[in-house]
């Protein structure tokens, strides 16, 4: 939410409006602001909140994050106004594939999708690499997977945490510019709602498995698109959040997830 007013400051600055020419250097540099903001904002919130409870009882950490996530609802409120907010609809409006592949009401591929999957899926693939391939990344898993045998091993553990974070708020930040784009509209809970459904994609895919969490964000898109085209928009979530219930359910570990040790 934050990352979406941070972009959209930067793109008014740089004269972006509906039907004047696409300004392409400002969605760059509104790229490249919206992750650093996010970024360092996620680094300050791990700082000052998360932290000081890093041993605490987990219960702890979890209302910490309530907290700090009614603190940035207020800060969106106070920022832009209770309100949604117009993003500047400046993609390009064609579709590649209405028409061709099937009705257009159903099958449409156009410019601002090519955006966000050109977008979307370099920096997947490029998370995936900094976790698998570099030294940080390897740092990250030895982590997530023993924090105190980490220790053992002369891995500063709070660096590798505040990167994570650094890590994620940038990725919010990206995708708050391409969210902003495709749905030409931000308010000051999105943060809240596409948290729940960031939440969803990770667990229907697996927790802790890129690729597995970008599977579960493509499958939710198609249902929630399925499900608006054939139910209704009001229904969208409940098949959203209906899926989450039953791969808790049947398959904890989600589609592509791993049993870990605490798990067995």
């Amino acid at each position: 939410m934050l990352g979406t007013f941070a972009t959209l400051t930067v793109l008014t600055l740089f004269g972006a409006r509906e039907g004047a020419p696409t300004p392409w250097l400002g969605l760059v540099v509104a790229l490249i602001v919206g992750m650093v903001f996010c970024g360092v904002l996620n680094v300050l919130a791990e700082r000052l909140a998360y932290r000081r409870l890093r041993n605490a009882p987990r219960l702890a950490p979890l209302i910490s994050a309530i907290g700090v996530s009614f603190i940035y609802i207020n800060i969106g409120l106070f920022w832009r106004g209770p309100a949604p907010v117009l993003y500047p609809d400046i993609l390009p409006r064609f579709d590649f594939l209405a028409g061709i592949v099937g009705p257009q009401s159903l099958i449409r591929f156009g410019v601002r999708d090519l955006f966000v999957v050109g977008l979307a899926v370099p920096l997947m693939l490029g998370l995936a690499w900094v976790i698998k391939n570099t030294t940080m990344g390897k740092a990250m898993r030895a982590v997530a997977q023993d924090r105190e045998m980490a220790v053992q091993l002369g891995i500063d553990v709070d660096r590798i945490i505040s990167f994570t974070f650094l890590l994620g708020g940038m990725l919010a930040g990206a995708a708050a510019l391409m969210y902003g784009l495709y749905n030409n509209n931000t308010n000051f809970v999105l943060g809240f709602t596409a948290g729940l459904k960031a939440f969803t994609a990770a667990v229907l895919g697996g927790v802790g498995n890129v690729t597995g969490a970008a599977l579960g964000g493509f499958l939710l898109g198609v249902l929630g698109s399925l499900t608006v085209t054939y139910v209704g928009a009001g229904w969208e979530n409940v098949g959203v959040f209906g899926i989450l219930v039953l791969v808790l359910v049947f398959r904890p570990t989600g589609l592509l997830g791993e049993e870990t040790p605490e798990g067995k």
